[in-house]
């Protein structure tokens, strides 16, 4: 550190430290944060969609194992189906042609207590052999009691101009095929004969959710909260009372200059003497993904859709947060010099490490829009909920880095400690492995990872161009706010004795 910065904030520590903010301009920014409120709703709630409004469920489909015989106008093909949600949204069959041309239409009725729910046809010209093919209902069909019969028949099909449906008992898994048990009604019926197995199919239901149904309810409610709290740091600001929101933008506003230049510094310092520079943002994961991707998707063969979509945003992600905790991790050993000399509020030495590294970050996520665009992914408008999951992925680095910072002050070998615990922490996040492979007995210990859902989130946003569903925002909001109030709490439990150990 020049010891011209450190003049400087020496002089605005022993000066005036900038003239208490107005009321005038805090009433400016509360508006500001209001309207910015507001205008953030309206978006949200434009982008999230039916994600907000409904959650989708869909089974699994079954084995193709057999075929159930050709569907003509003497046959009908009947069978019960249960749904998880409260609407019937749409059926995935898997069907056969014979490997010929047929003409006509698949009439699927769903029936319940007699009565015919809904009916679609489905012309079977359009059908291509032992492939799967879609029936949509639309509006939805809402199931009493989650269950229905399926009734399919082909009206105009005869002998030799007709198609068939697969059935099974089977059903794959990551490692095998598992004999499904069916009972006598779970089976599919042809003319009133039940066969040995159930029809191919994924049945997709819809199930309403009450944050979209209340959601301007929801909305409406914080924004009498933001009020209510712009209202109160303004009274006390008129009272001349401490707020901690006033002293943390005070705090911010005061010792910019500084955060500025240890940003600078160690953003300057990664690529000193580096010969491509700026450039090894772009390239570490690309050639990192590169690698892994040659290896998981050639020789171990994994199946993930999206693989290099999926895999690059794993390795940007976990880098940043390796990257910004190992930085904070000697944020307050590595500026004692400083820290000894002038005071500073001391947390704003890893925030400007994490904050440092978060630069890396926005570099690095140029070389994954070009990934998407080279795999054709399409870029929709729930890219911009994007920010949300990088909050939360900044405010977890930063919880984490802070809890390091403080233990390095007292033990040295927490940096050796940390290089092994972020290997283990890496393993145990699915970067390039589908979460489906782990065994059902760990599956919650699995799930207790933070970083599990924040770059769930960031992958539904980006592979599947849709909102995450409300669950996932407040589980990534949790993942990231927990480590940051535990993090803060430690760091200010122990920063008074900082000065005494470093």
């Amino acid at each position: 550190m020049p010891s011209s910065v450190a003049q400087r904030v020496e002089a605005i520590s022993e000066g005036d430290n900038g003239k208490r903010m107005s009321i005038q301009s805090l009433k400016k920014g509360c508006c500001m944060v209001v309207a910015a409120y507001v205008t953030l709703a309206i978006l949200f709630y434009w982008i999230g969609g039916d994600q907000l409004r409904y959650r989708d469920i869909s089974s699994d489909m079954l084995t193709a194992s057999n075929p159930v015989g050709e569907i003509t106008k003497d046959t009908v093909l009947t069978q019960q189906i249960s749904v998880e949600g409260e609407e019937l949204a749409s059926l995935t069959f898997r069907g056969g042609t014979y490997a010929r041309q047929n003409s006509g239409n698949l009439a699927i009725e769903v029936c319940s207590d007699g009565q015919v729910l809904a009916s679609q046809s489905f012309d079977i010209s359009a059908m291509a052999d032992n492939a799967e093919f879609n029936i949509s209902f639309e509006p939805t069909v809402e199931l009493p009691n989650h269950t229905a019969e399926l009734r399919i028949t082909a009206p105009e099909c005869v002998p030799g101009n007709a198609v068939t449906l697969y059935s099974g008992n089977t059903m794959s898994t990551v490692r095998n095929q598992v004999t499904v048990q069916l009972s006598e009604t779970e089976r599919v019926y042809v003319n009133g004969t039940a066969m040995d197995g159930a029809l191919c199919m994924v049945i997709r239901s819809r199930e309403h959710l009450w944050f979209g149904t209340y959601y301007w309810y929801l909305a409406g409610a914080v924004l009498v909260c933001l009020l209510v709290y712009c209202g109160y740091l303004v009274n006390g600001l008129k009272r001349g009372k401490q707020r901690m929101m006033l002293n943390v933008c005070a705090a911010f506003t005061r010792y910019r200059y500084l955060m500025k230049q240890l940003v600078s510094r160690d953003f300057k310092t990664k690529y000193k003497r580096s010969v491509l520079g700026i450039l090894w943002s772009f390239l570490n994961p690309l050639l990192t993904m590169m690698v892994q991707y040659i290896v998981f998707s050639t020789l171990f063969k994994s199946d993930i859709p999206n693989f290099s979509v999926y895999l690059l945003t794993g390795i940007v992600c976990f880098s940043f947060f390796s990257e910004a905790t190992t930085m904070s991790l000697t944020s307050i050993v590595g500026n004692a010099s400083l820290i000894t000399k002038v005071y500073v509020p001391k947390y704003i030495y890893p925030l400007t490490r994490v904050t440092s590294s978060s630069i890396n970050f926005g570099l690095s996520l140029i070389p994954l829009l070009v990934v998407l665009l080279i795999t054709r992914t399409p870029i929709r408008p729930a890219i911009l909920l994007l920010p949300f999951g990088v909050f939360c992925l900044f405010a977890l680095a930063l919880g984490i880095g802070m809890l390091l910072a403080a233990a390095m002050v007292f033990f040295r070998d927490t940096q050796f400690l940390w290089g092994v615990l972020s290997m283990l922490w890496m393993y145990a996040t699915p970067i390039f492995y589908p979460e489906s492979i782990i065994p059902e007995k760990f599956v919650l210990l699995f799930k207790c990872n933070p970083l599990y859902h924040i770059i769930r989130f960031i992958r539904i946003i980006l592979i599947n161009g849709v909102s995450p569903e409300p669950k996932a925002y407040a589980l990534a909001l949790i993942a990231s706010i927990v480590p940051l109030l535990i993090g803060a709490a430690v760091f200010k439990k122990t920063q008074d004795r900082f000065v005494l150990n470093i």
